[in-house]
């Protein structure tokens, strides 16, 4: 199978779309042989789009482990202007306002349409809303009448980024559209999306480098010993909410005082938000956080194996890959109840739920689990079951490419007719 990937950033580019498209992509490469590539951007880090200070990878092509990956320089000029304009007419309601978001956001990239169109792909599979290049991939699908797989990855919390007519109709549009989870899928049939099209799928980990992991080794380097250790470790994002997790912290410490801290993740802009955040902290306390960025991917098993409760306070996620990563090492999990996260944790048995936003309820929830050793062993036990079972790249890439398989044949039938 010849197989197109869409996506605004790949590898070295850090998030839970690149990681997907990354590890799909390979694993079809070296699982079934398909002949596969990806159309991506330059950017490193996602402001790159509007914001020209930001770091820009190499553009043109080379090859990561068995995959082609062809990179597009982006438009990022007026970026100022662009954010006002969408910001103006959001507030005012002015008619495509939906748009003017949308371009705000990009990627701008001039010529990818076309590129697409001329790849002679049999499948497009184009990753994530409310990004510019979806539309890029529906119409260059569409010209060259290319089979066509959307996974949108929707935060329907985010009323800014995901609440616009635009990505409702595209979907319609798309062959087959990939869901995360079961309540994305409902969402979507809420916003007219025909239920046949839709597959729910969820993402995948690679449960035996999680299995392999050390964290005994990790807890002597960073010097935690045998104090109980909560960690957050994704990218240093707004969204995924360290700032709602230190504020936590000053509750848990009040009963449980020798408890660490690990904040783990890719650097942004708003890393430095987090270093204040911290700055803000008794010195005492101060000293049990400890602060990772850009940490090699291959220290993330070890570090999740050596915490005893994994923490993500955002309350927006499609899914929220960290949480399969943590379950994956054997570690219970405390989300929000908010959007899908809700569908992905099973309250009671792997993690625990809280309020979005809810310092004392976040911190409530971490000592009920700290309370109860017993308790975060068999929480964590059951995550991992569940990640075994359901949510091994195996398991996704045959589920993914299955779609693929009835999107070719559904296109090829329509043609027949």
């Amino acid at each position: 199978m010849k197989i197109l990937h869409v996506v605004h950033g790949y590898h070295p580019s850090i998030g839970g779309s690149q990681w997907l498209v990354q590890n799909l992509s390979e694993r079809f490469v070296q699982q079934f042989g398909d002949q596969v590539t990806v159309f991506t951007t330059t950017a490193l880090n996602m402001e790159l789009f509007w914001d020209r200070r930001e770091t820009a990878l190499p553009a043109g092509v080379e090859t990561i482990n068995g995959v082609q990956v062809r990179r597009f320089p982006v438009y990022n000029r007026f970026g100022t202007l662009r954010m006002l304009l969408a910001h103006g007419a959001h507030r005012l309601h002015l008619p495509l306002n939906d748009w003017l978001r949308t371009i705000y956001n990009g990627p701008i990239v001039f010529g990818l349409r076309r590129a697409i169109a001329e790849s002679g792909a049999d499948v497009v599979f184009a990753t994530a809303f409310p990004h510019l290049h979806m539309y890029d991939a529906l119409h260059g699908a569409r010209r060259a009448g290319i089979p066509l797989v959307f996974s949108g990855g929707i935060h329907a919390p985010d009323h800014w980024g995901y609440d616009r007519p635009m990505i409702y109709r595209a979907i319609r549009q798309a062959d087959a559209y990939i869901a995360y989870t079961s309540f994305e899928r409902d969402y979507l049939i809420g916003r007219g999306i025909a239920p046949i099209k839709i597959a729910v799928v969820g993402v995948g980990v690679d449960a035996a480098a999680f299995a392999q992991a050390d964290g005994p080794s990790v807890r002597q380097q960073y010097g935690w010993g045998d104090d109980p250790l909560i960690a957050l470790v994704a990218k240093q994002s707004p969204r995924k909410r360290f700032d709602l997790l230190v504020e936590a912290m000053a509750n848990v410490w009040q009963t449980h005082p020798n408890a660490q801290l690990l904040l783990a993740g890719a650097r942004t802009s708003y890393s430095e938000q987090i270093r204040v955040a911290i700055a803000r902290l008794p010195p005492p306390q101060q000293a049990q956080v400890t602060l990772l960025d850009d940490f090699p991917e291959a220290l993330k098993p070890d570090l999740l194996a050596a915490s005893d409760i994994f923490v993500l306070p955002s309350g927006q996620e499609s899914f929220g890959i960290a949480f399969l990563e943590a379950w994956a090492s054997g570690t219970p999990v405390i989300g929000c109840r908010s959007g899908a996260i809700s569908s992905v944790i099973d309250e009671g048995r792997d993690g625990l739920l809280v309020p979005y936003g809810d310092a004392g309820a976040l911190a409530g929830a971490i000592v009920e689990l700290l309370d109860d050793p017993s308790r975060r062993t068999e929480m964590g036990r059951a995550g991992r079951h569940k990640v075994l079972a359901n949510y091994t790249w195996e398991i996704i890439a045959n589920r993914v490419r299955a779609v693929y398989e009835r999107a070719i044949a559904g296109r090829a039938a329509d043609g027949s007719r």
